[in-house]
């Protein structure tokens, strides 16, 4: 059982994602806050897997308590809730957290988002993970590996950024390569090592910039 742990001023949205999570089977919501200070207080008491985090909250804003609890407890995975136009999206990247969901995400999407953060994969909606990829390019301060490193990737791991540059999920590379999530995510960590790019969105950035087609 996923163990979720809710954190929005709102209670009409933590009421429905509420219902949303518990509709689901394999997932349970542990708890509620409705400012980040509480959220990082009963994430220590209540060790949840997810963290479904507002980024404007009272008291203590979602960057600062996603700052927390993922310093304290690493294992503790942080999806931030996001409207497409908010300027606190690379913050709560640095921050520590693991994806990104605008909030008007279909309830499908969510689910598979907090299935997929609990078994440690990134995920980022498509309209988030667009906007990055975009602003990085744009930006002069976003730098990523030179082409030349392409030299050092396999014809595999050439497949696999390309698919990440697609923003495919772990899941869905391995059924397109046909191979195992467990083979995709070792492919992913030598494309790190390799190219040097620090996580999901970085790689994403990279296979764009230098134009690989996916299979």
């Amino acid at each position: 059982m996923i163990r979720v742990l809710l954190a929005d001023d709102l209670q009409l949205v933590r009421a429905g994602l509420r219902m949303l999570c518990e509709s689901a089977g394999d997932v349970t919501v542990v708890g509620e806050a409705g400012d980040g200070r509480t959220a990082v207080r009963l994430a220590e008491r209540l060790v949840p897997d997810v963290v479904l985090m507002d980024l404007r909250m009272p008291l203590m804003d979602g960057i600062t308590a996603t700052r927390a609890i993922t310093a304290a407890r690493p294992g503790t995975r942080v999806i931030a809730l996001t409207t497409f136009d908010d300027d606190h999206v690379y913050p709560a990247l640095a921050a520590g957290a693991c994806g990104f969901l605008v909030k008007d995400t279909s309830p499908g999407e969510l689910l598979d988002a907090v299935r997929r953060a609990a078994a440690g994969e990134d995920t980022y909606s498509q309209d988030v993970l667009r906007r990055l990829v975009a602003d990085a390019l744009r930006s002069r301060a976003a730098t990523t590996p030179a082409e030349r490193d392409l030299a050092k990737l396999t014809d595999r791991e050439l497949d696999v950024l390309a698919l990440v540059g697609a923003g495919l999920s772990n899941a869905e590379i391995a059924e397109r390569l046909h191979l195992g999530v467990t083979t995709v995510k070792t492919h992913l960590a030598g494309l790190m090592t390799k190219t040097g790019c620090p996580n999901r969105v970085r790689l994403a950035v990279f296979a764009v910039r230098t134009r690989i087609a996916a299979p």
